[in-house]
């Protein structure tokens, strides 16, 4: 039994334990850093596979440090949820860096970029896997530090601007969530998950409302949410492609994922104007976000904000407060970071292709490569909704909760939304590849094809992602609904 713990516990421990000795190494030994860094994305991705395979077979695992039991002690969970998140990060870690890899609209290989891309997928991990509202907070602090030293990397005037307003407004979501941390534990003694769930049944519902609503503003701001979305369009364009990839899939969805978790396991009984407000909120979210996209000529600012919009979607699935809207969130979170992932490195293809990232001065990519216009398809119709991709069931399911709950109006906002998604990636597909090149632009020579395979093979890879999502879902939707029913049970 002690040997079945220690190999628990370690385990569990992986997913934060690998990224951090990568980083390690890679300071150490910056001449071998990329090939570390590489290498440590995929024992990452080795992990949680085994951590995937073992949840699925032994239900939730739980492991305490700092020589503490529950409630008190450093607890660590890997449910259906956490492990689905931590595998998704793994993926985007080797994808992202095997795109880094090709050297296209690469980020600098400076000497702290892979200590700092590995303590961000620490932090990433250590934010799905805590079962403590505080070391939450300590993940996201962390995730900060690593985001705003990769957002300066380059230090461009651009990128520094971008790394100023990204820290000074996530620093207020951290703020804003340390403050409600405080006030939990002045009220309730407690910090541990488990153990918050259990006391929130002894608060009066105005008190555990507070307490829910406290916390979820500063996660809200850290998702992107309406109206705090205004740091992520001003600064994630400003990254390589391969960091903005990596920024678009994960940190936006871990102001997701700790909003699901807050309201839909810890505070699960918060007083139902919660999850009205909530609803609305991802309302505007989403058309706010798909009007600004539509407002843009810049491949990466369009995309920029339609991850704001698809954020709204999220929320919305939380907002619905049942068991089925839920899943649909799990399911389009992990639908989305590959999507959205993929959409960000063919954007980088394009503009290696013609020179620029703006579409006024893109043209003639289908005739010239087919291969790269279906690559850009695939993600972009997921994105829309189109059946049989990813993104029709993930829209599906939350549209057809809405209407059985008789949201009418949240119902209707989704398919606005969907329809304006499908306008702004027509715009990309007429403007980047079925028009002819600009007359009065001469044609770009992209370079040398040998080293652009590394990038070819990222975007493939989470193209076939994209397709078996879309063509088996069952499965994905089965252990979406696992993660539901975890978090629903008695702790």
């Amino acid at each position: 039994m002690a040997l079945l713990d220690v190999q628990i516990h370690a385990l569990v421990a992986a997913p934060l334990l690998l990224p951090m000795m990568a980083g390690l190494l890679a300071a150490l030994l910056p001449r071998w850093a990329a090939a570390i860094s590489f290498a440590g994305a995929l024992a990452l991705a080795a992990a949680a596979a085994l951590l995937v395979a073992a949840v699925a077979l032994h239900g939730t695992l739980r492991t305490t440090f700092g020589d503490w039991p529950a409630p008190f002690g450093i607890e660590f969970v890997a449910d259906p949820l956490g492990v689905a998140m931590v595998a998704v990060t793994a993926l985007m870690a080797v994808v992202c860096l095997l795109f880094q890899r090709s050297g296209i609209d690469a980020a600098p290989e400076s000497d702290v970029l892979h200590p700092l891309l590995q303590l961000l997928l620490a932090a990433v991990c250590g934010a799905f896997l805590t079962g403590d509202i505080f070391n939450l907070y300590v993940w996201f602090e962390l995730m900060l530090v690593a985001a705003v030293g990769l957002l300066a990397l380059g230090r461009r005037r651009d990128q520094l601007e971008g790394a100023l307003k990204y820290f000074v407004l996530n620093a207020l979501g951290t703020m804003l969530f340390l403050m409600a941390i405080g006030w939990l534990y002045a009220r309730t003694g407690h910090l541990n998950f488990a153990a918050l769930e259990a006391a929130a049944g002894g608060l009066a519902a105005a008190e555990l409302g507070f307490f829910a609503a406290a916390l979820c503003l500063g996660f809200l701001l850290k998702a992107g949410a309406f109206p705090l979305f205004a740091w992520l369009p001003a600064a994630y364009h400003t990254l390589p492609a391969p960091l903005l990839a990596l920024f678009a899939g994960l940190l936006t969805k871990v102001g997701v994922y700790a909003v699901l978790r807050v309201l839909g396991d810890v505070f699960a009984t918060a007083p139902d104007v919660m999850f009205e407000v909530l609803g609305w909120v991802a309302v505007a979210t989403m058309v706010t976000g798909v009007l600004g996209a539509a407002f843009h000529w810049d491949m990466r600012r369009i995309l920029a904000f339609h991850i704001v919009s698809q954020i709204g979607y999220m929320l919305l699935g939380i907002a619905l407060d049942s068991a089925a809207g839920r899943t649909g969130t799990v399911f389009y979170i992990v639908h989305h970071i590959i999507v959205k992932a993929n959409l960000f490195l063919v954007a980088a293809l394009v503009a290696r292709e013609v020179g620029s990232y703006d579409l006024r001065r893109a043209g003639g990519l289908w005739a010239k490569r087919p291969m790269l216009a279906l690559f850009f398809a695939i993600p972009a119709l997921s994105l829309v909704g189109i059946p049989p991709l990813s993104g029709f069931w993930a829209k599906f399911i939350l549209v057809r909760e809405s209407i059985v709950l008789e949201h009418w109006t949240w119902a209707a906002a989704m398919l606005l939304v969907g329809f304006l998604t499908l306008y702004s990636m027509m715009k990309i597909w007429f403007e980047a590849f079925w028009k002819p090149l600009p007359a009065d632009l001469a044609p770009h020579d992209p370079g040398p094809r040998g080293p652009a395979f590394a990038a070819i093979a990222a975007s493939a890879l989470l193209a076939a992602l994209t397709l078996v999502l879309g063509l088996l879902p069952e499965p994905f939707l089965d252990f979406a609904a696992a993660a539901n029913a975890a978090m629903e049970a008695v702790p």
